[in-house]
């Protein structure tokens, strides 16, 4: 049986009644107005016209190809759509994993990413290293590695502390495991938020025969109400026992949602424009505000995506300093226990900070406030 999921278990209690939701994953959405408005004739046509009937279980054709057109070698025929990524991570576990196999985790991670294989399967944890930067090591990896090694799982740019490894790093990983033949899992959903575009790693479906790309329109594209994610892979045998798996999920995505999310990409050169104008913004508050408060926080800024893991410094510690803080000044940030791991040790001093959404600075003056009054 899975475990309860602590972050969605955290959100359920405090996400809608918070003031200020300062610890999101994704960046500020888009009404669907807004998004109609940059739709071209051919697609709000479809909208007009669509009828509320399933669709089909691999995704809208034109959905698929609009999908395919982010990567550099894969084509529709080698994406499958999900109801978000969720619903993707477990649709590859269960494809991928059977008891007798053993796994291999990145953490820490979003909390899926562990459970979902370790309810299957036997599953070793490689942490970044906190203390120098999150950095990965391949060394690390190799030590993991067993006869019976099936899967990799990464996540880069990484939840929650937005560290995207180098390309030396990343090429060993998947010349790693291509010598063994061993599956990477790599779950890509804040890709395009990198800060520095020389640092943005392939998609490793592109480069790898065994890889299975993550991504969604949630996090860099905004539009977590889609529920629209997929997985792109060269195996097309592994792509069918997935869609096997979703037959038993969602079965099929919602006509809407495809059709809205299919305008989104078409339309993502000015979608992304938007949203890196309001990251490099926020990050400037950000910087100011942690450089106010050096006896509490220690803050270097993320490599890439919408979040942060800072170290909180504060005597009454890190788990106290959240609570109190939703509580009492209606501002929402992440704890470290909820990213706690059975696999390896989580630092218990960080929180996640989100600085994808407009109202920033709004919740930074909240907390300045609480910080003054204590």
């Amino acid at each position: 049986m899975l475990p309860d999921f602590r972050l969605e278990t955290y959100f359920s209690r405090w996400e809608f009644r918070a003031r200020y939701h300062m610890c999101a994953s994704d960046m500020e959405s888009m009404s669907v107005r807004e998004l109609l408005d940059l739709s071209d004739d051919a697609d709000r046509k479809a909208w007009d016209q669509l009828q509320l009937g399933y669709t089909q279980t691999f995704g809208a054709p034109a959905l698929r190809a609009a999908i395919a057109d982010t990567y550099e070698t894969v084509d529709e025929s080698n994406v499958l759509t999900f109801a978000g990524a969720e619903e993707g991570i477990f649709a590859a576990m269960q494809a991928l994993l059977a008891p007798g196999d053993h796994a291999i985790v990145v953490t820490p991670n979003y909390q899926a990413a562990e459970t979902i294989p370790g309810a299957i399967c036997e599953v070793t944890g490689v942490a970044l290293n906190s203390e120098r930067n999150w950095e990965l090591d391949l060394d690390e990896i190799n030590d993991a590695l067993r006869s019976n090694t099936r899967l990799i799982s990464i996540n880069f740019p990484h939840n929650p502390t937005g560290k995207v490894i180098d390309h030396k790093t990343f090429d060993g990983l998947i010349s790693l495991a291509r010598e063994r033949g061993i599956y990477v899992f790599s779950d890509e959903v804040y890709r395009l938020l990198e800060r520095e575009d020389e640092n943005r790693l392939p998609q490793a479906a592109d480069v790898y025969e065994r890889a299975l790309s993550l991504n969604v329109m949630s996090k860099a594209y905004g539009l977590p109400g889609l529920r629209i994610g997929w997985i792109a892979t060269q195996d097309k045998e592994m792509l069918g026992r997935m869609e096997r798996v979703k037959h038993y999920l969602s079965i099929c995505n919602s006509g809407p949602s495809e059709i809205l999310a299919q305008i989104a990409l078409k339309s993502s050169d000015s979608i992304l424009r938007r949203n890196r104008k309001i990251i490099q913004e926020n990050l400037s508050l950000l910087d100011f505000f942690f450089a106010e408060h050096p006896n509490l926080f220690e803050w270097i800024i993320p490599d890439g995506g919408c979040i942060g893991f800072p170290r909180y410094t504060g005597s009454d510690g890190v788990e106290a300093f959240c609570h109190n803080l939703v509580e009492n000044a209606g501002v929402l940030l992440l704890p470290a226990s909820v990213y706690r791991s059975s696999l390896t040790v989580v630092p218990s001093d960080r929180f996640r900070i989100g600085y994808g959404r407009l109202n920033t600075a709004e919740g930074l003056a909240a907390i300045r406030n609480f910080i003054g009054n204590q």
